[in-house]
């Protein structure tokens, strides 16, 4: 009878599943495409709960839907310190660490609000064809005579290229923050009218590839595509800096159950290792890099940790809105 019993809750749960979807919101591109394959697709065939794509991220429309009660998403992949803000906001589900393994995924990026989508690090990218020499460090980014040209930048105030600039004027990594504003932009300031700014992983593809931008900063697993593609690309792992996304399931979300389900799925070992082989960034679980082939694995930040940076999430999400503020003042006015 018990058997009987299990079976029937069994099929009346397979039953309401197929009723049931996610909306699962990304950047789009390359980077939602395998986030499709590895987790979307498998999970569905699993569950039986659909996953329909949406993006790209947009915090604003995630902010406004949360504040009035409208929310059509139930996972969205956010950059780190927008999870940790947002979280502090009440603008977030938390977690049911029941169904996700808390401990087995990289305590860098997991909270009660939000678990690592994957991590990556800016590297410093160039072009072979338009460069004659390689550039070594982040300091070739602001040595326009032995580096001519533009030079691709994040345009976004989040972190990175403020840190890029203070590393460049010679300070100590382990003096990073609270970060010199004043040093920071006055160093941006030599190479203002040389940058080329992108804010998409499309967009600095595009730049690099084309020389169109000798060098920059770059998501390691752009130029690691564009690499692998045959473009004349090349990339120094010199203080590389970790940065990474986080999932999270925006307060008042139409499907909270099966977002959690899905965020389980995601940061379970093998979708990890699936979604690092397709991408080149790193997984965030603590079992996935032993999935991944290791000739894979040696262009990922895990195998560049010497003098690897991790960029400070906290500091960003409880001064990014400053910062920001200044940021787009800065870019506005004339050089």
């Amino acid at each position: 009878m018990r058997s009987v019993m299990a079976s029937l809750f069994c099929l009346f749960t397979l039953a309401a599943h197929a009723e049931q979807s996610i909306t699962f919101v990304s950047w789009g591109g390359s980077t939602q495409a395998a986030q499709t394959r590895a987790w979307s697709e498998p999970f569905t065939q699993q569950s039986g709960i659909r996953v329909e794509q949406a993006g790209p991220t947009d915090y604003a429309a995630f902010k406004a839907m949360v504040e009035s009660g409208k929310v059509t998403w139930d996972v969205v992949d956010v950059e780190a310190d927008f999870a940790l803000r947002a979280g502090r906001e009440g603008l977030l589900e938390p977690l049911d660490f029941k169904q996700i393994a808390k401990r087995t995924i990289d305590p860098r990026f997991v909270t009660i609000y939000g678990a690592g989508s994957f991590y990556f690090s800016f590297i410093l990218g160039y072009n072979t064809k338009v460069l004659g020499n390689a550039p070594q460090d982040w300091a070739a980014l602001f040595d326009t005579r032995a580096f001519p040209g533009k030079r691709a930048l994040y345009k976004w105030p989040s972190p990175g290229v403020l840190e890029i600039a203070l590393l460049a004027d010679g300070v100590n990594p382990a003096q990073l923050y609270p970060l010199d504003l004043d040093r920071a932009f006055k160093k941006l300031d030599n190479i203002k009218s040389d940058i080329a700014w992108w804010g998409s992983g499309d967009e600095s593809q595009q730049l690099l590839s084309s020389g169109t931008a000798g060098l920059g900063m770059f998501w390691n697993g752009r130029v690691n595509a564009l690499r692998d593609g045959g473009a004349p690309v090349g990339i120094s792992w010199q203080q590389n800096l970790v940065a990474g996304d986080f999932l999270v399931i925006p307060r008042g979300a139409p499907n909270v159950e099966g977002a959690r389900a899905f965020i389980a799925y995601a940061t379970s070992p093998k979708p990890q290792a699936d979604f690092s082989s397709l991408t080149g960034y790193a997984p965030v679980n603590l079992g996935a890099s032993a999935l991944v082939d290791p000739k894979l694995a040696e262009n990922q930040p895990g195998a560049h940790k010497a003098g690897q940076i991790t960029l400070d999430f906290k500091y960003w999400s409880l001064n990014g809105e400053r910062i920001a503020e200044r940021w787009y003042a800065w870019q506005a006015a004339r050089n």
